[in-house]
């Protein structure tokens, strides 16, 4: 072993490392989660603020990823590999007996909820994707006298706009009604 990473001192930064992994992708599930429900509840506020919260907690992930890189080059170095191709287990022959088992621990913790956030994510995209569905199917329901539905052409425009033909205003009758053009209460 090299004298490059001090086994005691190494050992306290992965776990630290790992730590604060867990404790982002804490955040990061509870987040998607939340966006999960207000997708599920229709609430669009709702939705969007969850959306910022994860935006916000992939940007703090960005660090950590820089930390881990800084912890694999080390590691590389005392073992004489690429930082690349640093496992776990190989990382594990720095470390303490017993720092390299929960750091096992704590990276399958992180593992299986990473797995969970994927999860959930594919799950809050179909619920999306659906939603968005039904949103398009009524916007095109609503258009269905006219010969526009409002849609987007596959260029990304709008397509055509048609405009209605003339309907000449309504005109009092004697009786002080008027008459509708437009029945718009059906």
């Amino acid at each position: 072993m090299s004298t490059l990473v001090p086994t005691d001192a190494f050992g306290a930064e992965v776990l630290a490392h790992l730590d604060a992994q867990l404790h982002s992708a804490r955040r990061l599930l509870a987040a998607v989660l939340a966006q999960g429900q207000a997708i599920r509840g229709q609430e669009v506020d709702a939705v969007l603020d969850h959306l910022a919260e994860i935006q916000t907690e992939m940007e703090r992930r960005g660090a950590l990823e820089q930390d881990r890189a800084r912890l694999l080059t080390r590691a590389g170095q005392a073992l004489g590999v690429p930082a690349h191709v640093v496992t776990l287990e190989a990382m594990g022959s720095l470390l303490a007996a017993g720092t390299a088992a929960v750091a096992r621990e704590r990276s399958a913790d992180l593992r299986g909820m990473l797995a969970e956030i994927a999860r959930e994510h594919r799950a809050n995209r179909a619920l999306m994707k659906q939603e968005l569905a039904f949103l398009d199917h009524l916007m095109r329901q609503l258009g269905a006298g006219a010969q526009d539905s409002g849609a987007y052409a596959a260029d990304g425009m709008p397509s055509a706009v048609t405009t209605p033909a003339y309907v000449p205003a309504a005109r009092p009758t004697p009786g002080g009604s008027s008459t509708h053009a437009l029945d718009l209460q059906a």
